[in-house]
């Protein structure tokens, strides 16, 4: 079992940045990355960014490229995600999630084992 806790979200205006957390915890030697996604209202929940734990490789979705940043604690065992120039369109519930293999390219959502509760991220105009 592996418990995941993110944080770091709130209420930003447009064209600020933020920087969420994601705490793992528990069966931590399964993980091979962690990838983050976000579900905005009424939409299906869709791939932001994943990065493996050992080397670091990292992988994000287009429309993340150049303004998202992944990164991990190997120490810490958290994984974060660097927000910047954040637009209304980002509005979301940001999850964290585990994935026990590869390939770091992975975006389905059912190939990720567990995932946190969310943090909502609003970004106002």
């Amino acid at each position: 079992q592996v418990q995941l806790v993110e944080s770091g979200g709130g209420l930003v205006q447009a064209g600020g940045s933020l920087r969420l957390s994601c705490a793992a915890s528990g069966r931590t030697f399964s993980r091979y990355a962690m990838g983050w996604f976000r579900q905005a209202p009424g939409k299906e929940r869709e791939f932001v960014a994943a990065i493996t734990w050992t080397f670091g490789t990292t992988y994000y979705a287009d429309s993340g490229r150049g303004r998202f940043t992944i990164s991990r604690d190997n120490a810490k065992n958290t994984v974060y995600l660097q927000m910047n120039s954040l637009k209304p369109e980002h509005t979301a519930v940001y999850y964290c999630a585990s994935n026990p293999r590869p390939p770091v390219q992975e975006v389905r959502a059912q190939a990720y084992e567990y995932w946190g509760q969310g943090t909502q991220v609003t970004v106002s105009s």
